[in-house]
């Protein structure tokens, strides 16, 4: 028996033992969330969840479904779409929005770009970081006061410093030296005009929790976060998928590998890897051999400093 086959039983053995003691990791996780959600529904007038159609927000989609039941959920779903998601995740999110009878508002980069308030460096530009615009714009629009997203402190240091509750002023920008305590699950959620909060119920969760309650949940997913062949050209020491947006450079040799998507987002910065994970329970397995973070594995935009990604969300990103 090889090197390789020894490593691969052990993880799976290891994925079994975690999968017999994480029911109760996952209970407390989720009992969270689910308090989480109940508490934006009561603590704001005009609330609303991000949702991306990806894993993440899936997750959060199902503890609010079991927090207030299909066609209860009591806020709208909201997507910035840069006009560059990938075909299968935002068909995903509309049959979702649909089958659980919820509202979605889907606001685009693009008619920003037409108004003016989004200019592109160059035609090629990732339109990724310019959501910022087309979202304050939303807020400003439906006069939002709690936004619910998805994102974990695992994924990023930035990340690592937000509040469960986190405080925007006025201007939608985050002050990390002004956010708010937050003891024994006490919010404070007061607001003076204008303001509004980023709310992250999943904070806590990692990307293993996650893909251990999909496993458990038998929540479906757009197609891309499991194996499935598609041409790419290393960059970077990243799998840049080819596409229109992102053709091949001189000199790149195009490839034609079994990848997924640890994580999805706009075509122009979001990369797979390689895998052969088919389900959740393979994921989960090659999540306990990962050693780099999903965003620093497959985030061409990511590849940026502490300081850098703070400021995005200074000004606004989420």
């Amino acid at each position: 028996m090889n090197a390789r086959t020894d490593t691969d039983l052990l993880l799976q053995s290891t994925s079994q033992s975690l999968a017999r003691l994480s029911n109760a990791q996952l209970d407390a996780l989720e009992e969270e969330t689910i308090f989480i959600l109940r508490e934006v529904a009561a603590s704001f007038e005009r609330p609303t969840l991000l949702f991306s159609g990806g894993k993440d927000s899936l997750v959060l989609l199902k503890c609010a479904e079991k927090a207030f039941g299909i066609g209860r959920i009591p806020y709208p779903l909201l997507m910035i779409d840069t006009g560059h998601n990938f075909p299968e995740v935002t068909d995903f999110r509309d049959a979702r929005a649909k089958e659980l009878g919820a509202e979605l508002i889907v606001r685009n980069v693009e008619d920003s770009m037409k108004r003016g308030t989004v200019r592109l460096a160059h035609p090629d530009e990732s339109r990724n970081v310019h959501q910022s615009v087309t979202l304050l714009e939303a807020i400003e629009e439906f006069r939002f006061d709690a936004l619910i997203g998805g994102a974990r402190r695992d994924e990023e240091k930035a990340r690592a410093k937000e509040r469960i509750f986190s405080h925007r002023d006025s201007f939608g920008q985050w002050q990390p030296k002004d956010q708010r305590p937050e003891l024994w699950t006490l919010f404070n959620t007061r607001l003076a005009p204008g303001e509004h909060f980023r709310v992250f119920p999943i904070s806590n969760w990692t990307e293993l929790d996650v893909w251990q309650y999909i496993e458990r949940e038998d929540i479906a997913l757009p197609s891309i976060y499991y194996t499935h062949k598609r041409e790419v050209v290393e960059r970077r020491g990243l799998l840049v998928p080819v596409t229109e947006l992102t053709p091949p450079r001189d000199g790149e040799q195009i490839q034609v590998r079994d990848v997924r998507f640890r994580t999805v987002g706009d075509i122009t910065c979001t990369c797979p890897v390689d895998s052969l994970a088919a389900d959740a329970g393979d994921v989960v397995i090659e999540t306990l051999a990962a050693d780099v973070s999903e965003r620093g594995a497959t985030r061409m935009d990511d590849k940026t400093s502490e300081a850098s990604m703070e400021k995005r969300k200074k000004d606004g990103y989420f």
